[in-house]
């Protein structure tokens, strides 16, 4: 068996890029405004992580108008959801230790 790590996403693993498909995992999609304000990075940040996650096909970006300004949404893919599970069940399987292999259990010798 190998460990979980090397099932870790390493799109996904980045800190901001991990908080925001996670944001955006429990909602079918958000606005751009509230993913920065929920994962507390400016614009410029999210933006490049955004597109990261857009070109690895794990977020859709999708612009519409409110009035006169556009805005932006964002939503997980179906693919960008399974990776994020994939993602969280290595991390729980190495935060639990289930990778480590019990040790052979000896006679005491009282």
């Amino acid at each position: 068996m190998s460990h979980p790590r090397n099932r870790l996403d390493e799109v996904i693993h980045s800190p901001v890029r991990f908080s925001v498909v996670a944001a955006l995992a429990a909602v079918d999609r958000a606005e751009f405004r509230l993913v920065r304000d929920t994962v507390e990075v400016s614009d410029s940040v999210l933006s490049k992580q955004v597109t990261v996650l857009e070109n690895a096909g794990y977020v859709k970006v999708q612009k519409f108008t409110v009035g006169r300004r556009t805005r932006t949404s964002l939503s997980l893919t179906r693919e960008g959801r399974a990776a994020f599970a994939r993602h969280s069940e290595a991390l729980r399987e190495i935060a639990a230790g289930t990778a480590m292999e019990p040790e052979p259990t000896h006679g005491s010798a009282d």
